[in-house]
């Protein structure tokens, strides 16, 4: 009995002695360098290889998150999502770039590819314009912190398009509600045009429709600085010619009242 106790006990025991091997060679890979698997990263981006490039700098920042290498990892894998049109992806490492390193050389560039990815997927004018708001909050980010670099310079080109966008789509919804002869709803929707986007080429055509739409309310005094005011700032506009014979037609011309808000909405523009 004592003998077959011993070999019941001993069959198990070699049992776990199996589950936990001796190590080995493959469960000790050795840990590859830094800058070598960037710049490993570096050449599979020369080759087109995106995804394989993006494992390595992976590799950096999992491997060596202190380093100077995983700092610029980090703005790689941005780079590199925003290049091949990977652009939730390139937004979540540009941000987590400048929450871990917003005083470092690269951190315009980092808000700059920020902006840029919100900025390439502005959607079509019909639709909502979310993604071009948060764009232009970003390349505002950029000019504001980093005035004297070139990411700036390309900034501001890009917040005049995404600007104009936003400009376009209030016109959009106001003709509608002209069309509606929902005339409030319509003033509304121009006054935003008119007091935030100025700059924009659709200005000329939100005061127009202003001085249509407060012609139809029987708001004389208020069609008049409109049509004044586009005078003033675009005499030689289409939408100047056609707000003056709009005026005209009720019995009056384009005249200012200073108390207007359209009037203080350009003092700083044109009539200041």
């Amino acid at each position: 009995m004592r003998l077959l106790a011993a070999v019941v006990v001993a069959v198990p025991m070699a049992g776990c002695a199996n589950l936990f091997p001796e190590p080995t060679d493959e469960f000790n890979v050795p840990e590859v360098p830094a800058e070598q698997r960037y710049n490993e990263g570096l050449t599979l981006i020369r080759q087109e290889d995106y995804v394989e490039a993006i494992s390595r700098f992976e590799d950096v920042d999992r491997q060596h998150p202190y380093s100077d290498w995983a700092r610029k990892s980090l703005l790689m894998i941005a780079y590199v999502n925003y290049t091949t049109g990977s652009y939730d992806e390139a937004i979540a490492a540009a941000r987590r770039y400048l929450a871990l390193h917003p005083g470092s050389a690269d951190a315009a560039y980092a808000q700059y590819l920020l902006g840029a990815s919100y900025y390439d997927q502005i959607p079509d004018i019909s639709r909502d314009q979310e993604r071009t708001r948060k764009a232009i909050d970003a390349l505002e980010e950029v000019v504001r912190k980093y005035p004297d670099t070139e990411y700036a310079v390309s900034a501001k080109k890009k917040m005049e398009i995404a600007r104009d966008q936003i400009a376009g789509k209030e016109m959009m919804v106001g003709r509608y509600y002209l069309e509606q002869r929902n005339y409030a709803g319509a003033i509304n929707r121009f006054k935003v045009v008119v007091t935030r986007y100025q700059t924009t080429r659709h200005v000329e055509e939100a005061l127009y429709r202003l001085a249509e739409a407060y012609l139809a309310l029987g708001v004389i005094s208020e069609a008049q600085t409109s049509a004044a005011v586009l005078g003033y700032n675009f005499p030689d506009s289409h939408w100047y010619k056609d707000a003056y014979k709009l005026v005209q037609s009720r019995g009056v011309s384009p005249q200012m009242n200073e108390q207007s808000w359209i009037a203080k909405a350009f003092k700083g523009f044109g009539l200041g």
